[in-house]
This record gives C-alpha cells, sequence and structure tokens, in this order.
C-alpha cells in the first residue's frame, strides 16, 4: 500500500547529538549557569537600587525608613547573596576573557571554575562577617 507524502511521517535529516545531555553536566556548562544566572539576578536587583537612590534625593525620611528596614536579617541575608551574585558574575567574566585571550587549555578549566567559586565565596563571607 502506497502511502502519499503528504500522510507520511515526517522525518528529520538533522543529525542527533548524543552527548548534549552529558554536556550539561560539565564544569563549562555550570560555570555558563551560574554566570547567566548571576547576570539576571544583577539585572533585577537594579531597580531596587535605583529606588533607593531616589529616595536618598527625594525624601530623606523616607530613605531613613528604607535603610531601616535593610537592617533585617532576611535583607541582610539577601544583600550577601547578592554580594555573592556579583563575584560570581565577576569572576566568571574574568575567566572567559582569559580564555578569549589566552586560549583554551582544557585542563585548566576546572581549576579556573573552582578559583571562580573560591573568588565569590571569599567575597560573600567577607561581606557577611562585616555586615
Amino acid at each position: 500500500m502506497n502511502v502519499p507524502p503528504t500522510l507520511a511521517p515526517a522525518v528529520s535529516t538533522r543529525a542527533v547529538r548524543h552527548n548534549d545531555l552529558r554536556a550539561r553536566g560539565h564544569a563549562g556548562f555550570l560555570a555558563f549557569v551560574a554566570h547567566r544566572v548571576s547576570g539576571i539576578v544583577l539585572a533585577l536587583f537594579l531597580p531596587v537600587h535605583f529606588f533607593a537612590l531616589s529616595q536618598a534625593l527625594s525624601d530623606p525620611l523616607a530613605l531613613d525608613g528604607f535603610l531601616e528596614w535593610t537592617r533585617r536579617p532576611a535583607v541582610k541575608f539577601a544583600e550577601t547573596m547578592l554580594v555573592a551574585a556579583l563575584a560570581v558574575h565577576l569572576a566568571g567574566g574574568v575567566r572567559l576573557l582569559f580564555v578569549e585571550f589566552v586560549g583554551w587549555r582544557a585542563e585548566w578549566q576546572k581549576t579556573a571554575i573552582a578559583l571562580v567559586a573560591a573568588a565569590a565565596l571569599a567575597c560573600a563571607l567577607l561581606f557577611a562577617l562585616n555586615a
């Protein structure tokens, strides 16, 4: 029985790559995700920061109320996570610049990613201890 071509199931001519799922567990992919998420977190923080700056310019009493609100433990924790996101984004960007301008060295990548994570953790801990 001949099936007209319009009724035949579509067969993709695109090759299926079987290593896509394995790549998601690679340290480089995890560094990419951390860099992307930290960038989004920093972008979401900007309106809050601009709001605080506008309070400082328009109404000093409102700024005092806002600063009093920032002394709460949950806000201090959020600030610490924000500093961690900033450190992850900064150190990850420096790692990417290093890869771009020095060249890709596969044997250095896990070490570079570990150094980025250690720098971000150190910055967050220093901020938390001084906050």
